[in-house]
Order: C-alpha cells, then structure tokens, then sequence
C-alpha cells in the first residue's frame, strides 16, 4: 500500500478527536447494547495463544473496561493497563477494576515505554485509527521480545445493508467507512511482526426494525462520524426511504446488519 493510499484513507476516516467525544457520550449506554462487541472480544481471547502467561498486559481501546475485568481475571496477578482516547469511557471504567491503571492515550502514538508489555489486547477499536501502520509499529515498539499482538477490528462490508439502503436515498455519507481486508493483510505482512494468524469472519445481528439498529449505533458511539456525513436531523421522507429500502433485505430473523471481523494474532520474535 503506497503512502498516497494511506493518506487518501486517513482523509475519508473520522477525526479521533470526535471519535473521543461521541464514546466518553456513549459511555453510560455502550454496555447495555454492546451484544456484538461482547462476542467478538470472547472470539478473540479464545484465540490468544495457549500457556500465555504475561507479566504486564494492555487493554488497548478499553472503552467500559468489559474486557479489561476478563483479561484481569484470566491472568490472575498480572499486572494490567486499560488505555482509551475516550476520557469519559476511563472514567466510567476506573471505578470497576479489572486493570491496575487507567490511561488516556492514542493507539498511534502509545504513551508507554518500550519492550514493556507482554500481551496487547485491542478488540473493536484499532478501525478508528486513521493510521494502521502507525498502530503496529507502536504496539511492536511496545512489547517485549515474544510477546502477542491480539486484535478485532472491522473491515469494508460491515453494514453494508445499512450503507446501500442509504444508497438508495441520497449520496451523502451516512455509514462509517472501514478498510479492506487486504489493507489489514498488506499493512499486518509489511510490518515487523510474524502473522500467527488473520482472519476475516462475518458476524450477523438481526432486528425487528431499522430504528433499533441506529439507535444502537448511536448508544454504542458508533453512529456516523465521517467526513462528509449530513448535518442536521433527518428529514421524515428520507428516514421513510432509508425503512423502505431495507426492508428488502428482511429474513425470517428480522433486518440483518453484518459486520465483517478482522481477527489478527502477530507475535514480536525479536
């Protein structure tokens, strides 16, 4: 991927600056919506390497802390750090444990020293950095020789049903923009890590009507944060529009929403 790629991708992400904001919103609402991101943070501990045993651990975009507690739990006497760009998101953590610190800190730009971590755990939050080569050459900058780089994160097709109903609407931009998979493959492979593993799985979540589904995103912090996104509310003909087209895609389960995974594991040999 060439450096004009990455910048043209940077451009058409959110700025992590709202994206701090519309989670520490999110923070009191995220837990009692956050049905797929439990599942995809469980799918991806189960995936960690068997026997890891680490000193100090990192729960890199820990939002409510949800996955800090596991991972405190599963590591025993470990010591563990919890790092989100959202404020509110730690201060809503911190009080619940599962980490031994609680820091404000970006992904691209870890403020940790070097070779100091043995796991770095990131489960549905590295796909709102602007910036993934950034995100690898710090987390390899982190951690100490052996030690795991375990993620989730989303790729191009998630919400595709939500993005081509909207198609059938306007132009306008109404759904987050995600990389390719190949991106996460090509930027994963360039990197100084060794790939264990990366994989690509779909995940399908179903509802009885469209305005479950945003407002979910919206309790979740997730709703449309890009450049270029609609101001303003949305007027009463488009939201009949938007109901209209996704409807066809109902299923006897009800209105699907797919989000496409990315799940890495790379270790640090040297």
């Amino acid at each position: 991927m060439n450096d004009l790629s990455v910048a043209m991708l940077a451009a058409s992400l959110p700025d992590k600056r709202q994206v701090a904001v519309s989670f520490s919103r999110a923070a009191s609402s995220y837990d009692s919506v956050a049905e797929l991101q439990r599942d995809v943070g469980h799918e991806l501990i189960a995936r960690l390497p068997v026997g890891l045993t680490p000193q100090r651990w990192l729960d890199l975009g820990s939002g409510t802390g949800y996955f800090s507690r596991v991972l405190g739990q599963r590591f025993g006497h470990s010591q563990g750090l919890a790092l989100d760009i959202a404020e509110g998101m730690l201060a809503y953590a911190r009080p619940l444990g599962g980490a031994q610190h609680f820091i404000a800190g970006d992904a691209e730009n870890l403020p940790l020293q070097s070779n100091s971590c043995d796991v770095i755990f990131s489960s549905l939050a590295l796909q709102w950095c602007a910036d993934f080569r950034a995100v690898l050459s710090e987390a390899h900058r982190v951690l100490k020789p052996g030690g795991v780089l375990a993620f989730a994160s989303l790729c191009v097709g998630t919400l595709s049903e939500l993005r081509d109903s909207w198609r059938a609407v306007d132009g306008q931009v109404h759904v987050n923009r995600f990389r390719e998979f190949q991106t996460y493959r090509q930027l994963c492979a360039d990197s100084q890590f060794q790939v264990t593993s990366l994989h690509n799985q779909a995940h399908v979540l179903h509802y009885p009507q469209v305005r479950q589904l945003t407002h979910e995103l919206k309790a979740l912090g997730a709703h449309n944060l890009n450049p270029g996104r609609p101001e303003g509310l949305t007027g009463r003909a488009r939201l009949q529009g938007l109901i209209g087209a996704y409807e066809q895609f109902r299923q006897p389960l009800g209105l699907p929403a797919t989000y496409q995974v990315v799940y890495g594991i790379l270790e640090k040999t040297r």
